[in-house]
């Protein structure tokens, strides 16, 4: 971050990322819990879905690549199973009607699931587990995307950097423990923020068209990232996309319209959501296993719990000020 970052306070940020969304075309009602998860991630200081996609997420507005006016419908399967449907505008809307179900009835029946088709880039997956796992609920969450990752020992790319996130209840409606990780060695973004910044990535990150290691983040966005632990992140993204393609309904990689170019094609991306009532299942030893998961872990030097590094970033940045660059900054205001 260049150090002539203006810093906004949480309350600025919020208003600044409203403004930004609405004034670009999206209902009011579809902006709140979005404009809540973008301000997440941004005081979690992670790279992947705050400001920086901001931008995008307005012009696809603007470009009616996605109805910022969508009213999503949420269908009832059975009593733990539901079918929301995004209506091609954002993923928040459609994720946030289905969790308005979905958690009653994982809280009274002990599980549930919710499935989104004609959706779109759920941003920050861990944000939309986290909410359920504030609400005292094991959950686990699953979103494609469009093509970034090849089959290992291929070069061309059939499926997204697909991530999956577990968030385990805490007490007193706090997270536990949080994973939230892709099928790709580190987020498309970071080889993405390189590209525009004329930056070399390290090897490991992604593979130019031919199949072979690159350090030029333009040559990598145009060939595939690297999956995360070869084989078996490619096993990872797989696993999602039967989750969210298959399962959901939803397009696969190759399917859906473009991240980047404002074509006025949707998106049609998948999530897919499972919500588990621990007490019944565990007898009543969850809690209890869960703290001494915890301590075993904390109590040895240097090791951290998944999560406990957004949970310090959010405690600074509160305090701090969330940093933005300047020239972005007035990007987001043109929009409100």
């Amino acid at each position: 971050m260049a150090s002539d970052a203006i810093r906004l306070t949480p309350k600025a940020a919020r208003k600044l990322i409203f403004a930004a969304l609405t004034g670009a075309g999206t209902a009011p009602a579809n902006a709140t819990y979005f404009t809540e998860a973008i301000l997440d991630t941004e005081l979690s200081a992670l790279e992947g879905h705050g400001f920086y996609w901001l931008q995008f997420y307005c012009e696809h507005v603007q470009s009616g690549k996605v109805d910022g006016k969508a009213k999503p419908s949420v269908k009832k399967l059975s009593p733990v199973a539901f079918r929301a449907d995004a209506k091609n505008g954002f993923a928040h809307p459609a994720i946030e009607k289905g969790f308005a179900k979905l958690i009653p009835a994982a809280q009274k029946f002990g599980i549930a699931g919710l499935a989104v088709h004609n959706s779109y880039n759920a941003a920050t997956l861990g944000f939309h587990t986290g909410t359920l796992a504030r609400n005292g609920l094991l959950a686990f969450g699953f979103t494609n995307a469009t093509p970034s990752i090849a089959p290992v020992g291929a070069a061309k790319p059939v499926i997204g950097t697909n991530p999956i996130s577990l968030a385990v209840p805490g007490a007193k409606g706090k997270i536990a423990l949080l994973i939230d990780q892709s099928a790709s060695a580190v987020a498309w973004t970071a080889v993405k923020r390189a590209a525009d910044e004329g930056r070399a990535i390290p090897l490991g990150w992604a593979i130019d068209k031919d199949g072979k290691p690159t350090t030029d983040a333009k040559r990598g966005l145009e060939g595939s990232m690297a999956p995360s632990g070869g084989y078996k992140g490619f096993g990872q993204g797989l696993i999602v996309e039967i989750m969210c393609a298959a399962l959901a309904g939803a397009l696969r990689g190759p399917q859906m319209g473009s991240f980047m170019a404002n074509d006025g094609k949707p998106i049609g991306c998948g999530q897919f959501f499972i919500a588990i009532a621990p007490d019944g299942f565990s007898g009543g030893q969850f809690a209890k296993q869960v703290t001494a998961l915890a301590k075993s872990i904390t109590a040895q030097q240097g090791a951290r719990l998944p999560n406990a590094r957004r949970e310090a970033n959010q405690k600074r940045l509160a305090k701090a000020g969330l940093p933005i660059e300047p020239a972005l900054y007035e990007r987001l205001k043109s929009f409100a």
